[in-house]
């Protein structure tokens, strides 16, 4: 079974990942997994100094370092275990009948490729604990997380509370149809209204797209409300978005029109940077 995967770090982030993956995993009626990866080059396991130091007069020294690495370690990976733990009562109280916490040493990019076969939806906060506290910094693991997994992401950038409204950009591309038609199949926004918005100029063309697409959702039960705004892209959504005071922004990852400048420059971290509500990223 796939679950819900949440990385749970010390930034102050933490808390709203573990309260959106929790949403998500009742919404979605999967397992959570709460995952902590301990930086590999933060605290390295312990290795051989003797070519930094060396030996002889000097082995007294290198011991000692290396007994200083081994306790920085074990208490880093009980300071992980205390995260981890007070995230599971968090999820628990917010009605997770059994969360699992996960523990690695490495990379984190790594261990979630190689979770990536159980995962469902991928939890993770904007900032890492290791990033800059200004608002709209982004972790610096973050985009390559993006780049590498091919499961659905939700980027959380602060605080979460339960949607009740979402918007998806859709620019009428196959990929932007196969994320209607991900939305559509999935319990995850059953019974929230959704409006589909393009970034383009007003046109027959773009009109006949959204219609199909809105019919579609209305087939599986969505209310769903379509508008076409020109403009730059991430100005647009933002603006839409305001002035509906819609909660969560959906897009896919890749396209072939104006919205696909959003995925492969530097567009992609000026969305991610400026939201003020969680973003999910279609691959």
């Amino acid at each position: 079974m796939t679950h819900v995967m949440a990385c749970i770090d010390g930034s102050p982030q933490a808390a709203a990942v573990c309260d959106c993956a929790a949403w998500a995993s009742r919404r979605l009626g999967a397992p959570l997994t709460l995952l902590h990866v301990l930086d590999r080059q933060q605290y390295p396991m312990s290795g051989d100094l003797s070519g930094i130091i060396g030996l002889g007069s000097r082995e007294f020294l290198l011991q000692e370092l290396a007994t200083l690495d081994e306790k920085r370690a074990k208490l880093a990976l009980e300071e992980g275990r205390m995260m981890l733990d007070a995230a599971r009562q968090r999820a628990i109280a917010a009605g997770v009948a059994q969360p699992e916490c996960r523990q690695r040493h490495g990379d984190l990019v790594e261990a979630l490729r190689d979770l990536q076969n159980e995962t469902r939806l991928l939890v993770i906060g904007r900032q890492g604990e290791d990033s800059d506290d200004a608002l709209q910094h982004i972790g610096s693991q973050l985009e390559n997380v993006i780049r590498t997994m091919q499961r659905p992401i939700l980027v959380v950038p602060g605080e979460f509370s339960a949607p009740q409204s979402v918007m998806l950009a859709f620019d009428g591309s196959a990929t932007s149809r196969k994320g209607m038609e991900m939305l559509a199949g999935s319990p995850l926004f059953k019974g929230m209204p959704i409006h589909l918005v393009m970034v383009g100029q007003d046109g027959a063309e773009h009109r006949a797209q959204l219609e199909d697409a809105r019919a579609l959702l209305a087939s599986a039960g969505f209310a769903a409300q379509i508008a076409i705004r020109d403009g730059e892209v991430e100005p647009t959504l933002h603006a839409y978005q305001a002035e509906h005071g819609i909660d969560l922004l959906v897009m896919g990852a890749y396209g072939h029109s104006r919205i696909r400048q959003f995925f492969v420059g530097s567009t992609t971290t000026n969305m991610i940077r400026t939201t003020r509500t969680p973003l999910l990223l279609l691959r």
